[in-house]
C-alpha cells in the first residue's frame, strides 16, 4: 500500500482539496498522512482515514520529514504558496530537501500531481532507488 503525505499552505488548501476530491478513487487504497487542518479537511471530504499530524508551523512539516527519512512515505504532495511569506519557511525547505534526499516524488502543483497520479509507475509495484549514504556516513564527523 502506497503512503502519501498531503500538505498545503492556507492559500492552497482549497486547491489541494479540490484536486484530492477530483481523484478520490485513487486515494481509497492509500495510506494518507497530512498536516493539521489539511488532514481534517481531506478526511471529511473523502470519508477516509488520514493520519493527521501537527499543523505545519507547529512541527507537522518536520513530522512528515521524519516519516520520509524513515522511508515510510512514498510520495509527497505539497501545495505550497509561492506568493505568501511563511513563518516556518526553513521547515518547508527542509521537507522538500528530505524528499529529494530520499528520492521520493514531490508534487507542488496540480499539473505535477496530475502527471504522477496518471503515471503507470504508481499503478505497479514500483521500487524507487534508495540512495546509499554509506560513503557519506563513513566520512561524517558529527
Amino acid at each position: 500500500m502506497k503512503s502519501i503525505a498531503l500538505v498545503a499552505h492556507d492559500g492552497k488548501k482549497a486547491e489541494l482539496l479540490a484536486w484530492v476530491q477530483q481523484h478520490a478513487g485513487f486515494f481509497k487504497e492509500k495510506q494518507l498522512y497530512a498536516t493539521g487542518t489539511t488532514g481534517r479537511l481531506i478526511s471529511e471530504a473523502l470519508q477516509l482515514s488520514v493520519h493527521c499530524l501537527a499543523s505545519g508551523p507547529l512541527g507537522g512539516d518536520q513530522q512528515i520529514g521524519a516519516l520520509i527519512a524513515e522511508q515510510k512515505i512514498d510520495w509527497l504532495v505539497f501545495f505550497w504558496d509561492p506568493l505568501s511569506s511563511q513563518p516556518h519557511d526553513p521547515d518547508v525547505k527542509a521537507l522538500i530537501r528530505l524528499a529529494v534526499v530520499w528520492n521520493i516524488p514531490v508534487a507542488c502543483n496540480t499539473a505535477t500531481a496530475d502527471f504522477i497520479v496518471h503515471s503507470t509507475l504508481l499503478q505497479e509495484d514500483y521500487q524507487r532507488s534508495v540512495p546509499d549514504f554509506a560513503a557519506y556516513l563513513g566520512r561524517a564527523t558529527g
